[in-house]
């Protein structure tokens, strides 16, 4: 194998496949990444048995091939050559070495066989669709915080992505709807149904799976292409792969946690709220973080007390017409929702101090938050 790259695709690439590399592993060869050169193109490809990220990009191949190198110890080498640099890499199998060449510098790396290198096979997918890069940055963006981390419930660690009924009455549509729980918060958000996820399959994917895809399409602008079946989903971004498995696992009716007679409706401006809940959270233990809400007519009183800290409060203005209402919160939980909503103004549905909340953005239906209180 021998080819000349240009040193700032050669990082951008290694830079896409190497977060899904373990720093420490007792397999070897997971350690490195699969260089493969054919025609105009060096293919990489790096793996931890769960998830798979490929990419191509294009090289001057002069002999094809293809090897496995310690992926991080590649990164490390290429991240520190300059600007511009025109990087030559060989192969010499009889020693089991590759060469990196650029400039004066020269490197040596021990290779393992690419030939042993696992394969992730996606395998047959039943349903592909594509969906904007924005579009599924906002479906992970608005759930993955409410993600659960509790390996015991391992179906709850990662996003519940499936079709489903949105709306109400006859303005009910088919939406691809994304959720994820940890059992004191929820986050549910949708959007209309790309043509060719009729009928998929509803799928857990795993958290570091949906880290991993938020990291790829923070600043694409191309359409995303996505392949699901009942065990794998694969996404791809312009020239980059990731294929992951699924959570074999079943994830709960989580329609029976969203209330549906909530019918005490408080409107605030969102970053007010926010403000308040942050300033009084200042005095909150670490183990409690509980804030509580005093809320009566067309006024929102917030206050915290902690017996070793100390004592805080703020009002500020709402619209609310209901019986006043006491409820408490976890103050990091209340700034993460709020946090997600894009409107000016938050509306909160709530029932009585026992039972959840539901939080939407006043100005859009796509998304909804249902929190748990807390005794206070």
């Amino acid at each position: 194998m021998r080819l000349v790259i240009e040193r700032g695709e050669l990082l951008r690439a290694l830079g896409h496949v190497t977060s899904v590399v373990e720093r420490r592993t007792t397999i070897p060869i997971l350690s490195n990444v699969m260089l493969k050169a054919a025609g105009h193109v060096l293919e990489f490809k790096a793996t931890d048995l769960e998830r798979e990220v490929i990419e191509a990009v294009p090289a001057e191949v002069g002999q094809p091939g293809a090897v496995t190198v310690p992926a991080h110890m590649l990164h490390d080498i290429v991240r520190k050559l300059p600007d511009g640099a025109e990087v030559e890499i060989k192969r010499d199998a009889e020693k089991e070495r590759l060469s990196i060449t650029a400039g004066q510098a020269r490197f040596s790396l021990q290779t393992l066989s690419a030939e042993d290198f696992p394969d992730l096979a996606a395998g047959e997918m039943t349903h592909e669709f594509e969906v904007t890069a924005a579009d599924l940055k906002r479906l992970i963006d608005k759930t993955r915080f409410a993600i659960s981390t509790e390996e015991t419930r391992y179906y709850l660690n990662g996003i519940y992505l499936h079709m489903a009924q949105g709306g109400t009455g006859p303005a009910k549509h088919a939406v691809l709807r994304a959720v994820a729980t940890d059992g004191h918060r929820l986050a549910q958000v949708e959007l209309p149904l790309p043509a060719g996820a009729e009928g998929m399959p509803g799928v857990i994917v795993p958290r570091k799976t949906v880290h991993e895809l938020h990291r790829l399409i923070e600043n694409s602008a191309s359409a995303v292409k996505v392949g699901v079946s009942q065990a794998k989903i694969r996404f791809e971004i312009g020239t980059v792969t990731l294929t992951s498995k699924l959570i074999d696992g079943t994830f709960p009716d989580y329609g029976r946690v969203i209330p549906q007679g909530n019918d005490k409706s408080m409107k605030v401006t969102n970053a007010e709220f926010m403000s308040a809940v942050d300033r009084v959270s200042t005095i909150a233990s670490e183990r409690g973080r509980a804030v509580k809400l005093n809320i009566g007519t067309d006024k929102l009183i917030l206050s915290v007390n902690n017996p070793e800290g100390g004592s805080a409060t703020e009002e500020i203005g709402v619209e609310y017409s209901s019986s006043p209402l006491e409820i408490g919160f976890n103050a990091r939980y209340l700034l993460d929702i709020a946090g997600q909503l894009e409107g000016e103004e938050a509306r909160f549905m709530l029932a009585d101090p026992g039972s959840p909340t539901m939080v939407k953005d006043a100005s859009d239906d796509s998304a909804l938050y249902v929190l748990m209180p807390m005794r206070v």
